[in-house]
């Protein structure tokens, strides 16, 4: 099992500005990145009736795992699931494809197709739905300019604009109704294996910006 080091920076318009020039320069974009160099994500969260993927984030819980549901650019011809799990400050994520109606078939309460699935994961989300009740909660969509370097599977990406459409929960919907879910303009995010390359460490160097925990699920909850 593959961990990756995750650091989260929240940054403001001029730190934004600043690193995606400076990133431009020396790094290539995802390719699946628009001319603009920007997407945007779309994220459908689920959590307990306890809310114990929130609670578990907020207590910093060294091992935690959450499922979300995403899109890329309202392309609901792709969609995928996403299992993200944390161990010891370390982070995994696993993904399924799922096809819209399937999605919709998930929305509304029918997912025993998932158990018929032979994707490990797919049959795993069954029976967390099934055992711990699992549901939507929340919403998040956001632009992200992606970067990725081989040596070492770094990702580094800048994402601004995150929005939460608070108890609007379709998945479906176009241009829903949303509100921000923090007051700093972007989140820098540095994802890499086991070492960042020294000259990248050097580019993503903004000053005074400490590493943090930041999390779009939990921000975007506050308005629950």
């Amino acid at each position: 099992m593959i961990l990756r080091h995750e650091l989260k920076h929240e940054i403001n318009f001029a730190d934004h500005q600043l690193l995606s020039h400076r990133l431009r320069k020396i790094l290539p974009h995802d390719r699946h990145a628009s001319p603009s160099g920007e997407y945007l994500v779309r994220s459908l969260y689920f959590d307990d009736p306890f809310d114990r993927a929130l609670t578990e984030k907020i207590s910093g819980v060294n091992h935690r795992e959450k499922f979300r549901i995403r899109c890329y650019n309202q392309d609901f011809s792709w969609i995928r699931l996403e299992k993200k799990s944390k161990r010891r400050g370390l982070s995994r994520k696993r993904t399924a494809r799922l096809m819209e109606k399937e999605v919709r078939a998930i929305l509304d309460g029918e997912y025993s197709f998932l158990l018929e699935s032979e994707n490990p994961l797919l049959q795993e989300f069954y029976f967390k739905l099934k055992s711990l009740l699992l549901r939507p909660c929340v919403m998040v969509e956001y632009y992200r300019e992606p970067f990725v370097f081989p040596a070492g599977n770094v990702r580094i990406t800048l994402d601004r604009d995150i929005r939460t459409s608070g108890k609007n929960i379709d998945f479906f919907a176009i241009d829903p109704l949303q509100l921000p879910t923090n007051e700093a303009f972007a989140v820098l995010e540095v994802k890499y294996d086991q070492f960042l390359p020294e000259f990248i460490a050097d580019a993503v160097q903004i000053g005074p910006r400490r590493s943090g925990a930041f999390s779009k699920y939990a921000h975007s909850r506050k308005y629950d």
